[in-house]
Formats: C-alpha cells, structure tokens, sequence
C-alpha cells in the first residue's frame, strides 16, 4: 500500500492510500479517516459507499463526516465507485462502466474481468484495513444512491456482519429502475433472476436477520420518482416483517447538501450499534 494523501482533521488524519487489489485486478484507492482515539488502540470502522461518477474523494471532501467520527471513535473507511486503469472495460455515458461499479460481481464479457466491487467492498477492503490499521472487526456500513444500494444489499446478504447499515437516496429496487436494468443488464446478463441476489426488495424476504435498515430519503430528490422508489422498499419491508426506519426529508434533494445535513444523525446511529 502506499499512502498518497494526509491532513490533520477534527482531531485525527484524513488520508488516502492506494493498494493493488487482486479482487479487481487493478490498483484501487480508498479514504480513511482516522479519529483521535485511533491513536490509543483499535476502533470500530464505518464502511461508506457513493453514488455514481463519484471516486473515494466525494464522502471525505463534501459530507463533513469527520467532526462526527471524531466525536463517536469511528473509523471511515470510503473506497472508490469501480475498477480503475487503462485496461478496465468502460463505456459512454455516466451511469456503466468507471464510476459506475454498483457493487455486483459481474458475470458477463468484458466487465467480469475487473468489476467485482460485492467481493471487493465486503471481503477484501476489510481484511486489508483491519490487518494494516488500528481498526476492529465491529463494522457498520453506509452509503449514498448507488452506494446506498450496495449498503444495503452487502448486510442484506451477510447477517452477522456488520452492527448496523443506513443509506441516503438509495437505489432500493435496482431491477426496477431504469439504472439498475441498465447495469444489471450489462454485468449480470438477462436473467432477472440472477439480478434478485443485488436487489434490496428481494433480499428483505428471505434474510435470517432482521438488521434495522434507515433510510434518508429528500422529498424534492429529482430521482425520487423514477429511479429510486423508496415505496418499493417499504412494502418488501412491511411483507416480510423487517425492521425500516423511512425519513423522508421536505425539500432536500439528492445532492451532498442533503447528505452533510443528516451525516451527524447516521454517525450516532451507527455509534450506538457499534458499543452495543
């Protein structure tokens, strides 16, 4: 690894590190925010996931976060949205392709050669912090839009994991929506059936655990309507019985605006889990 950014913040060390990740086949970087308490022995770690377009600057630079870990004793840990490098497959516009990982195991030619984002966010990401720097293995995770998708399907798909999970604006019904049938099209192939194993409204009624999920939602998100539905995830919820705390927002959107205003409140929702 090879630490590629550092600055004083709140207390602690804001920084970023680049690593090769054999997962990904390709050189990756992550954010890691370090809080004071860091300095006398391990801590818990919160893993954050962004959205489209987004890289591992988007969280650490524009959502504020670090006051609020510094306050709680919490890690951030905040990888980039896809594979990176000359070599990984892309394509024209925003939302497939570098930028645009969505957190699945991709099965199909070209993308299956480097975008493995589900194994890389829950297995090799962790194991690498946790052997490299003061951090337990007592893990929450979070996201924003797609990230929120990934979030929410990672502790969806491994009970026992992680203490708790949150999303901002998340995707929550990505074989719904014009998004997620576009990449799940392109990294999972047509069979809708394999595309239930990333999508939160289907993993909901079968998971063994019933982890709390809460979710931030704006009421003015021009998404809202169209590619987020966070409807959709309240019925999967209500049918099957699993815990969701809904709070949706008046007049926010779906920008980080939206995000550094409620940051605080996940933090100490996290928090609480986390010493539980």
């Amino acid at each position: 690894m090879q630490k590629i950014e550092s600055h004083a913040c709140c207390g602690g060390t804001q920084e970023v590190w680049s690593h090769r990740s054999h997962t990904l086949d390709c050189d990756m970087k992550f954010g890691l925010f370090l809080p004071p308490q860091a300095q006398d022995g391990p801590v818990p770690a919160l893993y954050w996931l962004s959205g489209l377009t987004c890289t591992e600057q988007n969280f650490v630079t524009k959502a504020g976060v670090q006051r609020y870990a510094a306050e709680h004793g919490i890690v951030i840990v905040a990888p980039d949205t896809s594979p990176r490098g000359d070599d990984v497959a892309d394509a024209d516009g925003y939302d497939l392709g570098k930028g645009a990982g969505f957190y699945v195991n991709a099965t199909q030619s070209p993308w299956s050669a480097h975008y493995r984002m589900y194994d890389y966010v829950v297995d090799e990401l962790p194991a690498l912090v946790e052997a490299h720097f003061p951090i337990t293995s007592a893990r929450a995770i979070s996201g924003h839009s797609m990230g929120g998708h990934g979030a929410l399907v990672a502790a969806l798909r491994n009970p026992g994991r992680y203490r708790s999970v949150s999303a901002f604006s998340p995707i929550v019904a990505p074989s719904q929506v014009p998004w997620g049938e576009k990449a799940f099209s392109a990294y999972l192939g047509d069979d809708r059936g394999a595309w239930k194993q990333y999508d939160a409204t289907s993993l909901v009624k079968s998971t063994t655990e019933k982890l709390p999920l809460l979710v931030d939602q704006g009421e003015a998100d021009e998404f809202l309507a169209t590619q987020l539905k966070p409807q959709l995830l309240v019925d999967a919820c209500a049918a099957a019985g699993h815990p969701l705390d809904l709070r949706m927002r008046p007049g926010y959107d779906h920008s980080y605006y939206f995000i550094a205003s409620f940051v605080g409140e996940h933090i100490a929702h996290h928090a609480r889990a986390l010493r539980a």
